[in-house]
């Protein structure tokens, strides 16, 4: 019997991490198509085309309009939903891409404080969900899960057919907004409900990185990424009992009120802060190996939520993962 040959359908390829998963997913002998608002084949921030983006089909499709991607569906083995934003009609992406400080730092600034919604109360809804937490990390997502679980396979196949949803974990609070992480759970709620309700032809997995970075592409994040691993590093090998930063957050985030969504944000800002300081980043190669692991037809065993820890132990790095899960302890 020939091996099945996995196809995986990425929404957002050409974006940052997108790509990754595209690149990684061609390296271990998938094939990849792409659905993104413009169709473009990804280029590196000087604008270079590598040799592995001819082999990556590149559609043009809207993420709300299942028609514009549909066909693309049934010869799928995996879904991978990369679209998000980290603050609502924010223009922090092209910054970042550009490597333009200042503008990433008003751009971070003016989300952080609400800058980017609207306050217009003759704005039309159609013109105030647009750039939204709700539409953007929500919806789309739930959008395209829903295609894809009514979706009829064309591919005898060996397992359950995975949507991965790149969601995140909740350690930007109060950097970044509540309704980041909260859009975040609704969408891995809704999928989850729809995966499980399609019987054991779909599951859900969800893919919880912290900080994402790349030396190369993501310049402007190298310095807060390195001091990100420097205090997990510190904080894991700091004696049990000892007052760390991380530990006397989570001690004056108990007297807070409770959070308005517990279900959503179950703990205060400031256990989400604890967390920045405990959960190192992640490059952007090693969510994409995880995701594709995910993917893989023949690992029915990975579903559900998996957090830095949990992608490290998945993509083999054992030794930092232990590290990280006896931070958390």
């Amino acid at each position: 019997m020939e091996p099945l040959i996995q196809k995986i359908v990425v929404i957002g390829g050409n974006g940052f991490v997108g790509s990754a998963v595209c690149r990684t997913a061609l390296a271990r002998g998938m094939q990849v198509a792409s659905v993104s608002s413009s169709g473009k084949p990804w280029q590196t921030p000087k604008g270079h085309t590598p040799a592995w983006v001819d082999k990556v089909e590149w559609h043009k499709g809207d993420a709300l309009r299942p028609e514009t991607y549909a066909h693309l569906l049934p010869g799928a083995t995996a879904v991978v939903h990369t679209i998000g934003t980290l603050f609502e009609k924010s223009a922090y992406k092209g910054a970042l891409k550009d490597g333009n400080v200042p503008r990433f730092v008003n751009s971070v600034a003016a989300g952080a404080t609400g800058g980017g919604a609207s306050a217009n109360p003759l704005e039309s809804e159609h013109k105030r969900r647009e750039g939204s937490y709700a539409l953007i990390n929500r919806d789309t997502a739930l959008t395209v899960c829903e295609a894809f679980v009514n979706s009829k396979t064309t591919t005898k196949l060996d397992g359950p057919r995975a949507f991965i949803y790149l969601s995140a974990e909740d350690c930007g609070r109060p950097v970044i907004p509540a309704g980041y992480i909260e859009t975040k759970r609704e969408a891995e709620a809704g999928i989850e409900a729809m995966t499980n309700d399609a019987n054991t032809d779909f599951r859900g997995v969800y893919i919880r990185p912290s900080l994402i970075y790349h030396p190369h592409f993501r310049p402007i994040i190298s310095p807060v990424a390195a001091l990100l691993d420097l205090s997990a590093t510190i904080h894991s090998k700091a004696p049990a009992g000892f007052p760390t930063p991380s530990a006397i957050l989570r001690t004056l985030g108990g007297f807070l009120p409770r959070p308005a969504r517990p279900d959503l944000t179950p703990d205060s800002p400031l256990h989400a802060l604890a967390r920045s300081l405990t959960i190192p980043p992640i490059h952007v190669d090693h969510v994409a190996e995880a995701v594709c692991i995910a993917a893989n037809n023949a690992r029915p065993d990975v579903r559900g939520p998996y957090g830095v820890a949990e992608m490290r132990e998945l993509i083999g790095w054992h030794q930092k993962g232990k590290s990280q899960a006896a931070a958390h302890a």
